[in-house]
């Protein structure tokens, strides 16, 4: 019965792994693009599915054969080259300074995102839930809770996200730029550290 009283808890962790600024900053470039909140929370959604998706795959091929050593600094990097290009992508996009409905993404975009963010953090998190969990099935099934309690997690930001971008507290064009430049250097300067921090520390 040991393992049950993690378990309970998975789904509350994932909430508040949802709010790390890696995430939030990947997924703000992708939320603040919308003028509708309906369109932002798919995105949200769709990145959490994606963070969900590999977390339960890689981590379950590395739980089941005990591959520990698939744990690598290299996957934080590609988030951190993802978090590059995405900063760069909205600093170069005229339309995300205007206040008006931009084109619609594909929701598999905000997927893939996800996926990345998965796949970087899902060796750190096997190695942490094996240490509490060893028992193989309850191991996974904490990470399947935690990914979903990550989903939740990220669609309570996205709502945070998009007040300032809502028709009724629309944000004037200069200080609309302005929260745009700023999001996209955080992103690609976090991205930047991630990538410096794993590859020359």
């Amino acid at each position: 019965m040991q393992p049950i009283i993690p378990i309970l808890f998975a789904a509350v962790v994932g909430m508040g792994h949802a709010f790390e600024p890696d995430h939030l900053l990947a997924v703000s470039t992708l939320v603040t693009r919308h003028d509708r909140l309906g369109p932002a929370l798919r995105d949200g959604l769709f990145w959490g599915l994606g963070h969900t998706t590999m977390l339960v795959l890689f981590g379950s091929i590395i739980i089941f054969s005990r591959a520990t050593w698939l744990h690598s600094g290299y996957f934080e990097v590609a988030v951190g080259v993802m978090l590059i290009g995405l900063g760069i992508s909205r600093l170069l996009d005229k339309n995300s300074y205007q206040s008006f409905q931009l084109p619609k993404q594909r929701a598999g975009f905000a997927y893939t995102v996800g996926l990345v963010h998965g796949l970087a953090g899902s060796g750190a998190l096997v190695l942490a839930v094996l240490s509490a969990i060893p028992q193989p099935a309850w191991a996974v099934a904490y990470i399947l809770l935690f990914g979903l309690g990550s989903v939740l997690g990220m669609l309570v930001a996205v709502g945070l996200m998009r007040v300032p971008f809502t028709l009724r507290m629309q944000l004037g064009r200069r200080l609309r730029a302005g929260a745009v430049v700023l999001s996209s250097a955080l992103s690609v300067g976090y991205g930047g550290w991630m990538i410096y921090s794993n590859l020359l520390i």
